[in-house]
Protein backbone atom coordinates (compact mmCIF):
# COMPACT_ATOMS: atom_id res chain seq x y z
CA UNK A 1 0.00 0.00 0.00
CA UNK A 2 1.45 3.11 -1.10
CA UNK A 3 -0.09 6.68 0.05
CA UNK A 4 0.48 9.93 -2.70
CA UNK A 5 2.23 12.92 -1.10
CA UNK A 6 -0.96 14.53 -0.30
CA UNK A 7 -2.58 11.77 1.58
CA UNK A 8 -5.59 11.77 -0.59
CA UNK A 9 -5.60 8.41 -2.10
CA UNK A 10 -3.89 5.22 -1.58
CA UNK A 11 -2.53 2.72 -4.01
CA UNK A 12 -3.07 -1.30 -3.09
CA UNK A 13 -0.85 -3.33 -5.19
CA UNK A 14 0.40 -6.84 -5.55
CA UNK A 15 3.37 -7.20 -7.35
CA UNK A 16 4.20 -10.56 -8.77
CA UNK A 17 7.70 -12.61 -10.14
CA UNK A 18 7.07 -15.17 -12.57
CA UNK A 19 10.73 -17.16 -12.63
CA UNK A 20 10.55 -19.17 -16.12
CA UNK A 21 13.26 -19.23 -18.47
CA UNK A 22 11.43 -18.66 -21.56
CA UNK A 23 11.13 -14.75 -20.35
CA UNK A 24 13.95 -12.47 -21.01
CA UNK A 25 16.25 -12.23 -18.15
CA UNK A 26 14.19 -15.66 -16.70
CA UNK A 27 11.63 -13.81 -15.16
CA UNK A 28 8.36 -11.58 -16.09
CA UNK A 29 7.35 -9.00 -13.36
CA UNK A 30 3.76 -7.55 -13.09
CA UNK A 31 1.76 -5.87 -10.48
CA UNK A 32 -2.33 -4.56 -10.74
CA UNK A 33 -2.94 -1.92 -8.55
CA UNK A 34 -6.47 0.28 -6.93
CA UNK A 35 -6.75 3.72 -6.17
CA UNK A 36 -9.03 4.62 -3.98
CA UNK A 37 -9.17 7.51 -1.66
CA UNK A 38 -7.09 7.62 1.86
CA UNK A 39 -10.13 8.07 4.28
CA UNK A 40 -11.91 4.47 2.36
CA UNK A 41 -11.39 1.02 4.40
CA UNK A 42 -9.35 -0.99 2.16
CA UNK A 43 -10.19 -4.30 3.49
CA UNK A 44 -12.78 -4.96 0.72
CA UNK A 45 -10.64 -4.08 -2.37
CA UNK A 46 -7.31 -5.90 -0.98
CA UNK A 47 -9.31 -9.36 -1.61
CA UNK A 48 -10.20 -8.02 -5.25
CA UNK A 49 -6.00 -6.78 -6.13
CA UNK A 50 -5.69 -10.70 -5.22
CA UNK A 51 -8.48 -11.93 -6.80
CA UNK A 52 -7.03 -9.80 -10.18
CA UNK A 53 -3.89 -10.81 -9.75
CA UNK A 54 -3.97 -14.42 -9.05
CA UNK A 55 -6.52 -14.80 -12.07
CA UNK A 56 -4.07 -13.06 -14.29
CA UNK A 57 -1.35 -15.50 -13.09
CA UNK A 58 -2.86 -18.47 -13.48
CA UNK A 59 -3.43 -16.93 -16.98
CA UNK A 60 -0.34 -15.90 -17.61
CA UNK A 61 1.20 -19.49 -16.79
CA UNK A 62 -1.22 -21.04 -19.15
CA UNK A 63 -1.24 -19.03 -22.28
CA UNK A 64 1.26 -16.17 -21.54
CA UNK A 65 -1.89 -13.55 -21.99
CA UNK A 66 0.06 -10.84 -20.25
CA UNK A 67 3.32 -11.22 -21.92
CA UNK A 68 2.37 -11.58 -25.33
CA UNK A 69 0.76 -8.63 -25.17
CA UNK A 70 3.61 -6.95 -24.12
CA UNK A 71 5.30 -8.11 -27.52
CA UNK A 72 3.24 -6.75 -29.83
CA UNK A 73 4.07 -3.77 -31.58
CA UNK A 74 2.46 -0.12 -30.84
CA UNK A 75 -1.06 -0.28 -32.84
CA UNK A 76 -0.92 -4.09 -33.82
CA UNK A 77 -4.28 -5.98 -33.22
CA UNK A 78 -4.77 -7.84 -30.06
CA UNK A 79 -4.73 -10.93 -31.06
CA UNK A 80 -8.54 -12.93 -32.47
CA UNK A 81 -10.66 -13.82 -29.49
CA UNK A 82 -9.28 -11.96 -26.60
CA UNK A 83 -9.51 -8.33 -24.90
CA UNK A 84 -6.80 -6.22 -24.15
CA UNK A 85 -5.50 -6.00 -20.88
CA UNK A 86 -6.21 -2.14 -21.53
CA UNK A 87 -10.20 -2.54 -22.13
CA UNK A 88 -10.28 -5.26 -19.19
CA UNK A 89 -8.92 -3.19 -16.56
CA UNK A 90 -11.03 -0.34 -17.99
CA UNK A 91 -14.90 -2.76 -17.68
CA UNK A 92 -13.57 -3.57 -13.68
CA UNK A 93 -13.01 -0.13 -13.17
CA UNK A 94 -17.19 1.01 -14.34
CA UNK A 95 -18.14 -1.83 -13.11
CA UNK A 96 -17.04 -1.88 -9.31
CA UNK A 97 -17.89 1.41 -9.08
CA UNK A 98 -21.31 0.98 -10.39
CA UNK A 99 -22.18 -1.92 -9.38
CA UNK A 100 -19.68 -3.20 -6.78
CA UNK A 101 -19.55 -6.24 -9.54
CA UNK A 102 -18.30 -7.56 -12.21
CA UNK A 103 -18.50 -10.50 -14.60
CA UNK A 104 -16.30 -9.69 -17.64
CA UNK A 105 -15.27 -12.79 -20.39
CA UNK A 106 -11.36 -12.01 -21.06
CA UNK A 107 -11.35 -15.04 -24.07
CA UNK A 108 -13.29 -17.73 -24.89
CA UNK A 109 -11.90 -20.15 -21.37
CA UNK A 110 -11.70 -17.46 -19.16
CA UNK A 111 -13.87 -15.17 -16.95
CA UNK A 112 -13.14 -12.61 -14.70
CA UNK A 113 -15.94 -12.57 -11.49
CA UNK A 114 -14.82 -9.81 -8.86
CA UNK A 115 -17.54 -8.34 -6.25
CA UNK A 116 -17.14 -5.95 -3.49
CA UNK A 117 -17.90 -7.56 0.16
CA UNK A 118 -18.16 -4.59 2.85
CA UNK A 119 -15.97 -6.03 5.96
CA UNK A 120 -18.54 -5.61 8.73
CA UNK A 121 -17.22 -5.97 12.30
CA UNK A 122 -19.41 -8.67 14.49
CA UNK A 123 -22.39 -7.32 16.26
CA UNK A 124 -22.13 -6.46 20.05
CA UNK A 125 -23.65 -9.04 22.57
CA UNK A 126 -27.56 -8.91 22.91
CA UNK A 127 -28.97 -8.11 25.97
CA UNK A 128 -32.75 -9.64 27.29
CA UNK A 129 -33.91 -6.20 27.77
CA UNK A 130 -32.56 -3.75 25.31
CA UNK A 131 -34.94 -3.16 22.24
CA UNK A 132 -34.81 -3.48 18.53
CA UNK A 133 -35.72 -0.98 16.12
CA UNK A 134 -35.97 -1.48 12.55
CA UNK A 135 -33.95 0.63 10.10
CA UNK A 136 -35.79 -0.80 7.28
CA UNK A 137 -39.29 -2.32 6.71
CA UNK A 138 -38.21 -5.91 8.00
CA UNK A 139 -41.74 -7.11 6.89
CA UNK A 140 -41.41 -6.13 3.37
CA UNK A 141 -37.83 -7.93 2.88
CA UNK A 142 -39.07 -11.19 4.25
CA UNK A 143 -39.66 -14.60 1.86
CA UNK A 144 -39.21 -18.01 1.88
CA UNK A 145 -35.54 -18.50 1.62
CA UNK A 146 -34.98 -16.52 4.94
CA UNK A 147 -33.99 -18.80 8.23
CA UNK A 148 -37.03 -20.00 9.82
CA UNK A 149 -36.16 -18.85 13.19
CA UNK A 150 -34.80 -15.02 11.97
CA UNK A 151 -38.33 -15.14 9.66
CA UNK A 152 -40.26 -15.59 13.05
CA UNK A 153 -38.40 -13.43 15.29
CA UNK A 154 -38.44 -10.53 12.48
CA UNK A 155 -42.25 -10.26 12.88
CA UNK A 156 -41.87 -8.75 15.98
CA UNK A 157 -39.59 -6.82 16.14
CA UNK A 158 -41.37 -3.43 16.14
CA UNK A 159 -38.82 -1.29 18.24
CA UNK A 160 -41.73 -1.81 21.23
CA UNK A 161 -41.08 -5.04 22.34
CA UNK A 162 -37.74 -6.09 24.13
CA UNK A 163 -35.93 -9.26 23.34
CA UNK A 164 -37.20 -10.91 26.11
CA UNK A 165 -40.73 -10.49 24.41
CA UNK A 166 -40.04 -10.78 21.40
CA UNK A 167 -38.55 -14.57 22.47
CA UNK A 168 -42.02 -15.09 23.79
CA UNK A 169 -44.25 -13.89 21.16
CA UNK A 170 -42.31 -15.35 18.79
CA UNK A 171 -41.73 -18.98 20.57
CA UNK A 172 -38.51 -19.03 19.86
CA UNK A 173 -35.64 -19.91 22.78
CA UNK A 174 -34.29 -16.52 24.25
CA UNK A 175 -30.60 -17.36 22.98
CA UNK A 176 -31.95 -18.21 19.05
CA UNK A 177 -33.67 -15.05 19.49
CA UNK A 178 -30.81 -13.41 20.22
CA UNK A 179 -28.40 -15.36 17.48
CA UNK A 180 -31.25 -13.96 15.14
CA UNK A 181 -30.88 -10.20 16.67
CA UNK A 182 -27.40 -10.64 15.89
CA UNK A 183 -27.98 -11.21 12.42
CA UNK A 184 -30.14 -8.43 12.05
CA UNK A 185 -27.53 -6.17 13.49
CA UNK A 186 -24.72 -7.20 11.90
CA UNK A 187 -25.98 -6.56 8.03
CA UNK A 188 -27.15 -3.18 9.89
CA UNK A 189 -30.86 -3.10 9.55
CA UNK A 190 -31.61 -2.70 13.20
CA UNK A 191 -30.27 -0.87 15.83
CA UNK A 192 -30.51 -1.71 19.93
CA UNK A 193 -32.28 1.00 22.31
CA UNK A 194 -33.35 0.38 26.05
CA UNK A 195 -37.00 0.21 27.22
CA UNK A 196 -38.86 2.63 27.04
CA UNK A 197 -40.39 4.05 30.78
CA UNK A 198 -42.25 6.99 32.00
CA UNK A 199 -39.77 6.83 34.84
CA UNK A 200 -36.72 6.95 32.51
CA UNK A 201 -34.23 9.59 32.47
CA UNK A 202 -32.64 11.28 29.79
CA UNK A 203 -30.07 13.72 29.32
CA UNK A 204 -28.67 15.70 26.34
CA UNK A 205 -24.72 15.89 24.82
CA UNK A 206 -22.62 17.82 23.20
CA UNK A 207 -24.15 16.88 19.60
CA UNK A 208 -27.39 18.49 20.77
CA UNK A 209 -25.64 21.58 19.10
CA UNK A 210 -26.01 20.16 15.63
CA UNK A 211 -29.95 19.90 16.19
CA UNK A 212 -30.34 23.29 17.61
CA UNK A 213 -28.47 24.45 14.03
CA UNK A 214 -30.89 22.12 12.04
CA UNK A 215 -27.74 20.90 10.61
CA UNK A 216 -28.93 18.68 7.51
CA UNK A 217 -32.54 20.25 8.05
CA UNK A 218 -33.15 17.16 11.45
CA UNK A 219 -35.87 19.35 12.90
CA UNK A 220 -38.40 19.11 10.21
CA UNK A 221 -36.87 15.51 10.20
CA UNK A 222 -38.21 15.61 13.33
CA UNK A 223 -40.97 16.86 13.30
CA UNK A 224 -42.03 14.38 10.22
CA UNK A 225 -40.91 11.52 12.99
CA UNK A 226 -43.03 12.58 16.07
CA UNK A 227 -45.94 14.37 15.17
CA UNK A 228 -49.10 13.04 15.87
CA UNK A 229 -52.24 13.83 14.92
CA UNK A 230 -52.87 17.78 16.38
CA UNK A 231 -51.09 20.69 15.68
CA UNK A 232 -47.46 21.23 14.35
CA UNK A 233 -45.30 22.88 17.04
CA UNK A 234 -42.64 25.35 16.57
CA UNK A 235 -39.12 24.20 15.61
CA UNK A 236 -37.75 26.49 18.52
CA UNK A 237 -40.20 24.65 21.12
CA UNK A 238 -38.83 21.53 19.70
CA UNK A 239 -35.60 22.79 20.58
CA UNK A 240 -36.64 23.47 24.25
CA UNK A 241 -38.16 20.25 24.75
CA UNK A 242 -34.94 18.55 24.17
CA UNK A 243 -33.07 20.70 26.51
CA UNK A 244 -35.36 20.35 29.53
CA UNK A 245 -34.00 17.15 29.56
CA UNK A 246 -32.09 16.25 32.41
CA UNK A 247 -29.82 14.39 35.13
CA UNK A 248 -32.92 14.06 38.13
CA UNK A 249 -35.99 14.55 36.12
CA UNK A 250 -37.76 11.71 35.06
CA UNK A 251 -40.27 12.06 31.80
CA UNK A 252 -43.22 12.00 33.72
CA UNK A 253 -41.60 15.01 35.63
CA UNK A 254 -40.75 16.78 32.31
CA UNK A 255 -44.36 16.04 31.38
CA UNK A 256 -45.85 17.63 34.44
CA UNK A 257 -42.99 20.42 33.75
CA UNK A 258 -44.41 21.03 30.79
CA UNK A 259 -48.01 20.76 31.35
CA UNK A 260 -47.69 23.27 34.56
CA UNK A 261 -46.55 25.65 31.01
CA UNK A 262 -50.17 24.77 29.46
CA UNK A 263 -48.31 22.54 26.89
CA UNK A 264 -49.91 19.06 26.80
CA UNK A 265 -47.40 17.04 24.92
CA UNK A 266 -48.69 14.25 24.34
CA UNK A 267 -51.81 15.50 22.36
CA UNK A 268 -49.20 16.26 19.39
CA UNK A 269 -46.02 14.35 20.30
CA UNK A 270 -45.10 10.43 20.41
CA UNK A 271 -42.79 10.59 23.77
CA UNK A 272 -41.73 7.43 22.24
CA UNK A 273 -40.62 8.52 19.05
CA UNK A 274 -39.54 12.00 20.32
CA UNK A 275 -36.95 9.74 22.89
CA UNK A 276 -36.19 7.75 20.20
CA UNK A 277 -34.92 10.14 17.33
CA UNK A 278 -32.82 11.48 19.82
CA UNK A 279 -30.81 8.49 20.54
CA UNK A 280 -30.72 7.28 16.87
CA UNK A 281 -29.17 11.07 15.95
CA UNK A 282 -26.76 10.64 19.11
CA UNK A 283 -27.33 13.76 20.98
CA UNK A 284 -30.00 11.90 23.40
CA UNK A 285 -28.93 9.03 26.10
CA UNK A 286 -30.83 7.48 28.58
CA UNK A 287 -29.29 8.11 32.52
CA UNK A 288 -29.48 4.51 34.47
CA UNK A 289 -29.98 3.53 37.36
CA UNK A 290 -27.64 1.09 39.40
CA UNK A 291 -28.65 -0.23 42.78
CA UNK A 292 -25.50 -0.70 45.24
CA UNK A 293 -25.59 -2.74 48.75
CA UNK A 294 -22.52 -2.16 50.30
CA UNK A 295 -23.20 -5.52 52.05
CA UNK A 296 -23.12 -7.07 48.96
CA UNK A 297 -19.80 -5.64 47.95
CA UNK A 298 -18.14 -6.63 50.88
CA UNK A 299 -19.56 -10.12 51.09
CA UNK A 300 -18.76 -11.22 47.57
CA UNK A 301 -16.28 -13.80 48.21
CA UNK A 302 -18.67 -15.05 51.06
CA UNK A 303 -21.38 -15.82 48.58
CA UNK A 304 -22.33 -19.63 49.32
CA UNK A 305 -22.23 -18.82 53.56
CA UNK A 306 -24.31 -15.78 52.50
CA UNK A 307 -27.30 -17.34 51.05
CA UNK A 308 -28.21 -19.74 53.56
CA UNK A 309 -29.00 -16.67 55.75
CA UNK A 310 -30.93 -14.76 53.17
CA UNK A 311 -34.86 -15.73 51.49
CA UNK A 312 -33.86 -16.64 48.14
CA UNK A 313 -36.37 -14.10 46.57
CA UNK A 314 -34.01 -11.30 48.67
CA UNK A 315 -30.82 -13.53 47.70
CA UNK A 316 -31.51 -13.32 43.91
CA UNK A 317 -31.85 -9.77 44.01
CA UNK A 318 -29.14 -9.35 46.23
CA UNK A 319 -26.75 -11.06 43.11
CA UNK A 320 -27.84 -7.37 41.27
CA UNK A 321 -26.61 -5.26 43.82
CA UNK A 322 -23.13 -5.28 42.68
CA UNK A 323 -23.19 -2.06 40.88
CA UNK A 324 -22.76 -3.86 37.36
CA UNK A 325 -26.68 -4.26 36.88
CA UNK A 326 -28.98 -1.52 35.94
CA UNK A 327 -32.84 -1.77 36.60
CA UNK A 328 -33.33 -2.57 33.16
CA UNK A 329 -31.80 -5.74 33.67
CA UNK A 330 -33.28 -6.89 37.06
CA UNK A 331 -36.58 -5.89 35.36
CA UNK A 332 -36.56 -8.08 32.77
CA UNK A 333 -34.38 -11.13 34.60
CA UNK A 334 -36.33 -11.05 37.52
CA UNK A 335 -39.70 -9.98 36.17
CA UNK A 336 -40.46 -7.08 38.40
CA UNK A 337 -41.19 -3.95 37.86
CA UNK A 338 -39.28 -0.95 38.96
CA UNK A 339 -42.01 0.02 41.76
CA UNK A 340 -41.40 -3.32 43.12
CA UNK A 341 -37.68 -3.50 42.71
CA UNK A 342 -37.49 -0.47 44.91
CA UNK A 343 -40.23 -2.03 47.57
CA UNK A 344 -37.81 -5.24 47.42
CA UNK A 345 -34.53 -3.14 47.70
CA UNK A 346 -36.52 -1.74 51.79
CA UNK A 347 -36.07 -4.90 52.83
CA UNK A 348 -32.48 -4.85 52.59
CA UNK A 349 -30.19 -2.94 55.88
CA UNK A 350 -31.05 0.62 56.62
CA UNK A 351 -28.15 2.58 54.92
CA UNK A 352 -27.31 -0.31 52.84
CA UNK A 353 -28.56 0.10 49.20
CA UNK A 354 -27.33 3.25 47.20
CA UNK A 355 -29.09 4.21 44.07
CA UNK A 356 -26.24 5.47 41.16
CA UNK A 357 -27.30 7.45 38.20
CA UNK A 358 -24.84 6.98 35.16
Amino acid sequence: MVCDPQSLYRILGHPVCIQNPKYKRNEFIFNFCVVIKADVDPSPYETVVRRLVSTFTEMEIQNQFLSEEEKQLDGASVTQGRRSIAALLEIIKEDLNNYNECMIPVDDANTINLKLFPIRRPPPPVKSWQVPVPKINLLQRLDDTWDLTLAKVTRYVDGIREVRRVAMESDVSIELTKVAIQHLLYYDTILMVDMFFFSNIYATNSFIGEFIANKDDMQVECLNYVCINGPIIEKYYLCRLFTSLGLGRSLTDWLKFHSTEGFDIMSCIDIRRFIQFGIIKGFLYRVHAYPVSSQRIISLHKEDSMKTQLKEERYMLETYTDGCHCFDEITVEMNLSKNQILEELKDFPPCDIEIIYR
